[in-house]
């Protein structure tokens, strides 16, 4: 954790008027005087904690923190958690009493917290009520409400993408991949390793979390769930086994041999070897060729750094045999610890979604889709101004010079119906657990190494998950 401004008590010098009453012979006279008497003035501090530690988005915080510092005269102590460190860091906050009066985190956590009492739910709601709820993304708020309660404010997010090469989609006569048919049709299609071309890459590492977020996108397509409404593990059901059959039977056969992550995936698709990729939004800016340090460099990009993202089509939700079309989302929110200083945390958040939400939002916008999309009197007022904003690290532009209007208004679109595994069913708790011991990448690695089948994974998955579940009992 890192402390970038501090704040306190100050000394002003302030000018004070006092009436002081003289004696003088015959008559008595009141006159005003006034004396300099320095005054030492309390000021508002309040503590928020950030997982957005890149240096650029330091500096934009800490404009948005001035900016507010000036407007309300409450004193702001941002600290930088890294986001592998926060739920550790959370609690042992909480046992020292010292928990922040405001922290920016993933949904990953937002219901676990809530649950064990760690976040103020009902400050949290207030917020929402003031600056109207009709102003939100309803699925955000749906995917952090617990008991009927928003447990923390959505800020901005981000949902899962399959996205394809149009070009070549175009030129065999594919239809775009929005089901796991057409999926594997076009991975089958064009697949060509003996060109060093693949129908597909995504993640397969067993210790990474976007192997999860990868995996989870197509078993929420195929109606497999972690959890049933009662609570009960459901990964041993005929769609997930499913899903595990097909998402490994898909890497198996028509993606690149070996681990997969978050930078080979992108290489292999930059480089023009791969006719789709699974992958966030964050991946936009380098496709237009915006960041030297990951450009893309397909043959066509040397006269056309910007070639992948003319030439990419986008499926945010795509369906299974046994599901509807869904779209794994990524939302960050903003929580008011339990005991904090709550007026000037709810002050601080509905600056953050206020005032300052479009200089924030501006610090990845394509990874940052607006949770709250107005106001009430502007309903689209973010929404617009958010399609403005430029992005890229060194050179910028807006998305709207790569990407036609209706991608983006999909994008969009799709964040009003974001899903995940447990939250909706009340097991943010077990959420977070997995996400951390992270069973099922270990499974996908197995099933693809030929040490368990899809069955026996997910009879394996079924007994560890329902043990993890115990244990938070």
């Amino acid at each position: 954790m890192i402390a970038v401004a501090c704040g306190g008590t100050t000394g002003e010098v302030t000018p004070e008027t006092v009436t002081v009453t003289v004696q003088v012979p015959g008559e008595t006279v009141t006159s005003i005087v006034t004396e300099t008497k320095t005054v030492e003035v309390e000021t508002p501090t309040i503590t928020f904690w950030s997982t957005e530690t890149q240096p650029a988005r330091v500096q934009i915080t800490q404009g948005i923190i001035d900016r507010f510092t000036a407007a309300t005269g409450i004193n702001v102590i941002p600290v930088y958690v890294d986001e592998n460190a926060l739920p550790e860091t959370m609690v042992a906050a909480a046992a020292s009493g010292t928990l922040p009066d405001v922290v920016f985190h993933p949904i990953d956590f937002t219901v676990g917290w809530a649950e064990q009492g760690l976040l103020d739910m009902d400050a949290a709601a207030e917020v929402v009520k003031d600056l109207g709820a009709d102003t939100f993304a309803q699925g955000a708020l749906n995917m952090a409400t617990v008991n009927g309660t928003v447990a923390a404010v959505p800020s901005d997010g981000w949902g899962q993408l399959l996205i394809y090469r149009q070009d070549l989609f175009d030129a065999n006569s594919l239809d775009r991949p929005d089901t796991y048919q057409k999926i594997e049709l076009a991975a089958k299609t064009l697949n060509d390793p003996g060109n060093n071309f693949y129908g597909i890459t995504a993640s397969t590492d067993a210790g990474a979390v976007f192997t999860q977020q990868t995996f989870e996108h197509f078993a929420l397509a195929n109606d497999c769930q972690l959890t049933d409404d009662a609570g009960n593990v459901t990964l041993d059901t005929p769609e997930c086994i499913e899903a595990i059959r097909f998402y490994t039977n898909l890497l198996k056969n028509y993606s690149p041999g070996g681990t997969q992550d978050v930078v080979t995936t992108r290489a292999t698709y930059f480089a023009g070897q791969a006719a789709m990729i699974v992958w966030s939004p964050f991946i936009m800016d380098e496709m237009a060729g915006l960041r030297d340090s990951a450009l893309p460099t397909c043959p066509e990009c040397v006269n056309d750094p910007a070639y992948l993202a003319k030439n990419s089509g986008f499926v945010p939700a795509f369906a299974g045999p046994n599901g509807s079309p869904a779209q794994y989302g990524q939302i960050s929110y903003l929580g008011i610890g339990t005991g904090s200083n709550t007026d000037a945390a709810k002050k601080f958040i509905e600056f953050w979604l206020g005032d300052g939400y479009l200089d924030w939002l501006s610090t990845s916008v394509e990874g940052k889709f607006p949770m709250r999309r107005g106001t009430p009197d502007d309903p689209t007022k973010f929404i617009d101004g958010w399609k403005d904003l430029k992005t890229g690290v060194d050179r910028k532009a807006p998305l709207s010079d790569f990407y036609s209007p209706e991608v983006i208004n999909e994008l969009i679109a799709g964040a009003d119906n974001f899903q995940r595994w447990g939250f909706l069913q009340g097991q943010g708790q077990l959420v977070t657990a997995i996400y951390t011991s992270l069973p099922v990448p270990k499974a996908i690695r197995d099933v693809l190494d030929g040490t368990l089948t899809p069955e026996t994974a997910a009879a394996d998955l079924q007994a560890e998950v329902e043990q993890e579940l115990e244990l938070l009992k």
